[in-house]
């Protein structure tokens, strides 16, 4: 049905509300790259409105961080531009500090977290070759 691929790919020893924060802001640095994936509002049988959703599935993965670092690295010799979440995102409370402490690691020392991807089915099997369902 879709000739694109919407992955996640997780570290997997995070504790479970790391996994749900970063799912949630690296799905919406994929909706912001791609804004044609938001379909059209819902609307319930009494006609409440409600937010419209992604018209795709996201697949969710989890690796470790070595086949992570390995995502990240085929990605950029790709071109395939993603959402990615360092690890020390997670002592800032704002989206500058974010931004400021992401700025301080280059993609061979980058503590990846989370990385997520969308492009051609083909492409995102093979950039996320390692990691598994997560479960």
């Amino acid at each position: 049905m879709f000739d694109t691929k919407f992955a996640i790919v997780l570290r997997q020893d995070l504790p479970v509300w790391q996994k749900l924060n970063v799912t949630a802001f690296l799905t919406s640095g994929i909706v912001a790259q791609f804004p044609d994936i938001i379909g059209e509002p819902y609307r319930d049988r009494v006609g409440n409105l409600y937010n419209p959703l992604s018209i795709q599935p996201v697949i969710v993965l989890s690796a470790d961080q070595a086949t992570l670092a390995t995502i990240h690295r085929r990605t950029l010799e790709r071109g395939v531009t993603t959402s990615l979440y360092v690890e020390e995102m997670f002592a800032t409370g704002h989206d500058a500090a974010n931004r400021a402490v992401f700025a301080e690691f280059a993609p061979e020392d980058a503590r990846v977290v989370g990385i997520a991807l969308r492009a051609e089915k083909k492409v995102v099997d093979k950039i996320t070759k390692g990691a598994r369902m997560h479960a």
